[in-house]
């Protein structure tokens, strides 16, 4: 699979090839983040995407005029000084950006079996809401959440420890961190909660990891928690209004992005030392650059790009032990019923059956999906309710997830884009199971169908090129987190990777990333490249109170609900 380019000095022609400062492989998030940093730090940069749309799992795609966003559901920390805030701020993407608040009275509805709990948008009402509904819990539960908060806390504050006397005080610092490291959610919360429905509430979340409670660690639980504590928020124009504010930004700093353009392999150099000095395109073009970094999973970057023979014996040992998330089936539904009616709000929802939380988690990753009537487990998201501004007044946007083993569909994994019968009549099924669990949530939502479609693993994998389909890069388990991680530098000299796999999952992980990989691309403090810049400011209205629209969305609002009535009446345009 290696390919040899000569250096500077060589007697191969490359006059007929491009030549770049970075070439990013792949445009989601994590990758465009990357670029953009290196972009405005004076570096030619291009960004090559296999996709024919920019975006990665932040991409955004249209069913009959109606928009989807498969990987973007809420952003926490987006408020004036919080995290994502800045960050977005700090690329220089912010004045760009709108977000709707999410229902601070219920970002999340909560349906266990048939108990239902919301999670305010408020830590200490959520400590009040929580005692309330179990009394017997009251101190355990201020406990375990102001844990949670402490630790972390204490792991955001790791990289604001400079020098060596510094650096000195982290074991007194993070001393919570430290003692609840190595254990599991599972654990922790076992040693302060009884009650097993509160524990499942708790719990619920442990979808944004893909992972049961007994293999996400109580860290990078705490962490999610915490970005979620003051409530979510959803951008206006879904995923793709991300990702065009950072493509747009991109090209303001020269950058380039190139879609439908394949990468085949990574080019390298050097028998002993391999150092990466550009790409080959599945077309056959040789595209050359001083770095490359690599957006790709960690799978699609090592097993497939670079290849594992010109690996080291203990990175072929860890891709060898490496673990991958759980990947999903995704049903995508238009729909002319009121929703507002029939009960749901911006808020999310999640469903499970009222048991154990990780026994749930097994019996969704059994290899056999099709046993069963109905999908118990689900993510519910309405985008239009979530950014009104899509809304046109009669139809609505409904994303339902639910998580698979790829093993469901290895029979399937060699056809190519033309599938099988046998694939699309196990798809129907899937689709049927998936309206039966939604029909729980939503009881009638079956006879208000105007269009319907569901995405698989397969899918996933076409579409974002992820190591069977994962939607999180590599397992949120203790083995491939923190110092476990796959590294942004790699052993092989001017490789970089960015992504989930590599410092954090998310919308706002994998950008993260990206900024951090910069940082080390360009010998600098990741902070520096995330400063907020004082003329960038998001705008943030609620989702559920439009008192406070512009006129300009007011505008956008009633141009769209017009259009949909004269459509429906007949009238062009």
């Amino acid at each position: 699979m290696q390919e040899t380019a000569k250096d500077s000095n060589s007697t191969i022609d490359t006059d007929s090839s491009e030549r770049f400062d970075s070439i990013i492989i792949g445009s989601g998030a994590g990758g465009l983040a990357t670029a953009i940093c290196l972009a405005r730090a004076g570096k030619k940069v291009v960004v090559l995407e296999q996709h024919d749309v920019p975006g990665g799992w932040c991409h955004s795609f249209y069913l009959n005029g109606h928009r989807f966003t498969p990987g973007v559901h809420y952003v926490g920390l987006m408020a004036e000084g919080e995290a994502t805030n800045d960050l977005y701020r700090g690329l220089g993407i912010a004045n760009d950006l709108v977000f709707f608040r999410m229902n601070p009275d219920a970002y999340e509805h909560v349906l266990v079996g048939e108990e239902r709990f919301d999670f305010p948008a408020n830590f200490d009402l959520l400590i009040e809401r929580l005692s309330q509904r179990f009394p017997k819990e009251k101190k355990q539960i201020y406990k375990y959440l102001h844990l949670t908060r402490k630790v972390s806390e204490e792991l955001y504050s790791l990289p604001y420890f400079k020098g060596f006397w510094q650096k000195l005080t982290i074991p007194f610092k993070t001393k919570h961190f430290g003692k609840y490291g190595m254990f599991s959610v599972r654990k922790v919360i076992g040693w302060h909660i009884k009650n097993p429905l509160l524990k499942n509430i708790l719990n619920i979340q442990c979808g944004d990891h893909g992972a049961q409670p007994k293999k996400v660690p109580f860290v990078l639980h705490s962490a999610l928690m915490y970005h979620y504590f003051q409530g979510g928020y959803y951008p206006m124009g879904g995923g793709g209004a991300l990702i065009k504010a950072m493509t747009n930004k991109l090209k303001e700093y020269g950058g380039e992005l190139r879609t439908s353009t394949a990468v085949k392999t990574i080019i390298l150099e050097g028998d002993q030392r391999k150092k990466a000095v550009g790409v080959t395109l599945k077309n056959g073009k040789k595209l050359y650059a001083s770095t490359v970094v690599s957006n790709a999973d960690v799978g699609i970057t090592y097993n497939d790009l670079i290849g594992r023979e010109n690996l080291s014996k203990s990175l072929q040992q860890k891709l060898a032990k490496t673990k991958y998330s759980s990947t999903s089936l995704m049903l995508f539904l238009i729909v002319d019923m009121d929703l507002r009616k029939a009960g749901l709000d911006s808020g999310n929802i999640w469903m499970m059956p009222n048991k154990d939380t990780d026994d749930f988690y097994d019996s969704m990753l059994e290899s056999d999906i099709s046993k069963g009537d109905a999908f118990e487990g689900m993510f519910i998201s309405c985008t239009t309710l979530k950014d009104p501004s899509s809304f046109d007044g009669k139809y609505h946007s409904i994303e339902a997830i639910t998580l698979v083993d790829f093993k469901a569909f290895e029979k399937f994994k060699y056809e190519n884009q033309e599938r099988s019968q046998e694939y699309l009549d196990f798809k129907e099924r899937l689709m049927q199971k998936m309206l039966n669990g939604l029909e729980k949530a939503i009881p009638g939502i079956r006879n208000h169908i105007v269009q319907k479609d569901l995405g698989t693993p397969l899918t996933n994998k076409y579409y974002v090129n992820t190591t069977d389909g994962n939607i999180y890069g590599t397992e949120k388990s203790l083995k491939h987190i923190g110092p476990f991680a796959y590294k942004a530098k790699s052993e092989i000299e001017n490789l970089y990777l960015c992504g989930a796999s590599i410092l954090s999952h998310g919308v706002a992980g994998v950008s993260h990333s990206g900024v951090d990989t910069a940082a080390q691309i360009l010998e600098c403090d990741p902070d520096e490249l995330k400063r907020p810049q004082e003329d960038q400011h998001i705008r943030i209205y609620e989702a559920e109170d439009s008192t406070d629209y512009p006129e300009w969305m007011l505008k956008k609002i009633a141009v769209k609900t017009a259009r949909a009535k004269n459509k429906s009446a007949g009238i062009n345009t």
